[in-house]
C-alpha cells in the first residue's frame, strides 16, 4: 500500500530538483550544533511560511534511520489515534517505507491505537515533514501516527507510555518527530503571548500543564495533544531539555501582522 504526497506542489514543490534547491535553501539556517535528539517539534504549513523554522530544528538534529511521527489530523477520522503500520509514502525525493516492526510493536501497547491508513488520506502535517527528513537521511523508515481532537490528556499519557516502551524495545536509535503549528488567525502580538504560554511548559517537559494552558487558555495550537503525548515519551526515554530552536509567525513573512499563525521548532534530548 502506497499513501501518495497529497499536497507536492501546494505545500511544497512537487518536481525532485525544484524542492531539493528549496531544502537546501531551508537547512542553511545557523545552529550551535547538530546533536543526537529523542524528539523534535516542527510546523507543517507551506514552506513558504513555516519552511525556515522547520529546516532551523531538522539542521540542528542528526536524523537517524528510524522516525516516529506524530502528528493532528485536520480531518475527521474513526481511529482515536490512527497509525499506518504497513506500506510507503510517497515523496517527489523517492518513497519512504513504514517500519512495519516497529509499527507492530507500538500497536501491541495500546487498545487506543488503530491500524488505520485511511486516518492519513489526505492529511498534510506528517507529510510535510517527509522530505526535509528524506532529504536529510535516504535510508529512514517510519511509523506516522495521527491525533483524533478528541483525545483526552489521559488518553494522549497512554499513547506516550506506549510509543516510549515500544522504543525501549529496539536496538537501534529511533526519533520521534511532532507536527504542531501555533497560534492560528489572531494578531501576531496575541500569537506571541499565548505561544510562548505553551513554549514554556514545553521548555519544562511538562505534558499536563501544556494540555492545560492550552485549554485554559484557549491556543488554537492545532498539534497540542501531538506534543503532548510526545513530551509523555519523551520523559520516559530520558530527556532532559526542550531548547526552542526558532520561533517565527506567518506575518514575519508576508508582513500582514494582523491576523497570523505561529510556528516554534524545538529540540528535544
Amino acid at each position: 500500500m502506497k499513501r501518495n504526497a497529497y499536497v507536492a506542489g501546494h505545500f511544497y514543490p512537487s518536481d525532485e530538483f525544484q524542492l531539493i534547491k528549496e531544502l537546501k535553501r531551508l537547512l542553511t539556517q545557523p545552529v550551535e550544533s547538530i546533536i543526537r535528539s529523542i524528539a523534535v517539534i516542527a510546523p507543517h504549513a507551506g514552506y513558504v511560511y513555516s519552511g525556515e523554522v522547520a529546516g532551523s530544528v531538522y539542521s540542528s538534529v542528526s536524523i537517524p534511520d528510524r522516525l516516529v511521527l506524530m502528528g493532528p489530523s485536520h480531518h475527521h477520522i474513526e481511529a482515536h489515534f490512527g497509525l499506518m503500520g504497513q506500506g510507503s509514502w510517497s515523496t517527489p525525493l523517492g518513497d519512504v517505507p513504514i517500519d512495519t516492526a516497529l509499527a507492530a510493536r507500538i500497536l501491541g501497547k495500546s487498545d487506543l491505537i488503530s491500524d488505520d491508513s485511511q486516518a492519513h488520506a489526505g492529511e498534510h502535517s506528517l507529510e510535510v515533514q517527509l522530505p526535509f527528513l528524506r532529504y536529510l537521511n535516504p535510508d529512514i523508515a517510519i511509523v506516522p501516527i495521527t491525533h483524533t481532537y478528541y483525545a483526552s490528556y489521559s488518553d494522549l499519557e497512554e499513547l506516550g507510555h506506549a510509543v516510549a516502551a515500544a522504543i525501549l524495545e529496539e536496538a537501534a536509535e529511533v526519533l520521534i518527530v511532532v507536527s504542531t503549528d501555533m497560534s492560528h488567525q489572531v494578531s501576531q502580538e496575541t500569537a506571541k503571548r499565548k505561544d510562548f504560554m505553551a513554549i514554556e511548559q514545553i521548555k519544562a517537559l511538562d505534558p499536563k500543564g501544556l494540555f492545560d494552558v492550552v485549554q485554559r487558555e484557549q491556543i488554537s495550537m492545532c498539534g497540542f495533544q501531538a506534543v503532548t503525548s510526545a513530551l509523555v515519551a519523551a520523559k520516559d526515554l530520558g530527556a532532559e531539555c526542550a531548547e526552542l530552536i526558532r520561533y517565527q509567525t506567518s506575518g514575519d513573512v508576508t508582513g500582514d501582522t494582523s491576523s497570523v499563525v505561529g510556528y516554534a521548532g524545538v529540540r528535544i534530548s
